[in-house]
């Protein structure tokens, strides 16, 4: 890898022990899951196989994993076909969730409030972004049909007390899901601790292929597909499984269990060292998402006065690879609207810095970006107040 990657919250390169496993299933154990003969049934091996590995992580039966082509796609799934299900079931027409969600939630709630005539409430976040089980348990309604707050933010790194809020929700007989996509690999994912009645994971978060997903449903909860084919998933997800893909994900996800501790460690570490960095070298800086409730690869920043997509650009020139936030909206001019939801004023929020860390990350790393980024951001703020002077001198 070129230069210094700082963006594994956006996504990681595959780890060699999943390539590893994965590539058979391109190549000579090629059959499709649903045929009968030899070829087929060692496809649906594999396929089974990895439904059990998941579960085991997961600590949950193997019935109760489906799997996707991605993490938006589990977040859909289960938050439109649970919605659904409750409002055929017992006429719920009310949803609970947070502003600062994945665009995969929000773009879904807000798409069943505008063209399927559910109410939407989404309950504000604390300046760290964090919900609190009081707040969501405040919201709920006798009509709410599910509840979604996500566990691990991927914009600030905030962590959810997930625990807590599905006990509220659950004494109300409301679903929750958890978007858990950018939490997979680095906290706990036992389904039955945690008290969800869907979470959703990807793969390549987690050094896994890109394109799979799994979404944990809870089979006591009702689900209306949202896509019909017959019996692939519990007849819930149609489509031919993509088995080198379900293959790789549940081989990343087992590898990110069993070495979750020496990895996290690894990673707190120097994410620690970012964040003091930053904020002891850079004025008008202030780290962003809950300072301790936080993922351990995840450092970021609102920066006053600077403009965020400006400092990426310049930052890729210096040959470091960094995020102003999500991955899905990284160019967009706007200032995050997680951010706002957090509090910030557009001038804080439009300077927005995200730095994650991940296994190959070093110190050395670390050493060379808290050495460039003073200096950059201070001449960005330099070129950014030069209009100003030129209007104020009348030039």
């Amino acid at each position: 890898m070129s230069g210094i990657y700082l963006d594994y919250a956006a996504t990681t390169p595959v780890d060699p022990r999943v390539l590893a496993a994965m590539l058979p299933y391109f190549t000579t154990e090629f059959g499709n899951p649903s045929s009968v003969h030899r070829h087929g049934q060692r496809a649906d091996h594999a396929l089974e196989t990895a439904r059990a590995t998941l579960a085991s992580v997961l600590g949950c039966a193997p019935r109760d994993v489906l799997f996707t082509s991605g993490g938006s796609e589990s977040d859909n799934l289960a938050l439109r076909g649970l919605a659904l299900a409750a409002r055929e079931g017992r006429g719920a027409n009310h949803i609970v969730s947070t502003p600062v969600e994945h665009e995969a939630i929000r773009a879904t709630c807000h798409q069943l409030r505008d063209h399927f005539g559910f109410e939407l409430t989404e309950v504000a976040v604390d300046a760290h972004g964090q919900v609190s089980a009081a707040a969501i348990a405040a919201a709920l309604r006798p009509d709410t049909a599910v509840a979604t707050v996500i566990y691990g933010n991927n914009e600030i790194g905030t962590i959810n007390p997930i625990a807590e809020i599905a006990a509220a929700t659950r004494a109300r007989g409301v679903p929750l899901h958890t978007d858990a996509v950018q939490a997979a690999g680095q906290l706990p994912l036992a389904v039955g601790e945690l008290g969800v009645a869907s979470l959703a994971l990807g793969a390549h978060k987690a050094y896994g292929p890109k394109g799979i997903g799994a979404l944990y449903l809870d089979s006591g909860f009702g689900l209306l597909p949202t896509q019909t084919l017959g019996s692939h998933e519990r007849g819930l997800r149609a489509g031919t499984p993509n088995i080198p893909l379900i293959v790789g994900l549940a081989e990343a996800l087992r590898i990110a269990a069993a070495e979750r501790d020496e990895h996290n460690a690894h990673q707190r570490r120097l994410r620690d060292r970012l964040i003091a960095g930053v904020l002891d070298t850079i004025p008008d800086s202030r780290l962003t998402g809950h300072p301790v409730d936080r993922l351990p690869n995840h450092a970021s920043f609102a920066l006053r006065g600077i403009d965020g997509n400006a400092l990426l650009m310049h930052l890729d020139l210096a040959g470091v690879a960094a995020s102003s936030g999500s991955a899905c909206k990284t160019g967009d001019p706007r200032p995050s609207d997680v951010l706002l939801a957090c509090g910030l004023s557009p001038e804080w929020a439009l300077g927005s810095l995200r730095l994650t860390v991940g296994r190959a990350t070093t110190d050395a790393d670390v050493d060379a970006v808290l050495a460039l980024l003073p200096a950059l951001v201070a001449r960005l703020r330099e070129r950014a107040r030069q209009p100003e002077r030129r209007l104020a001198s009348g030039s």
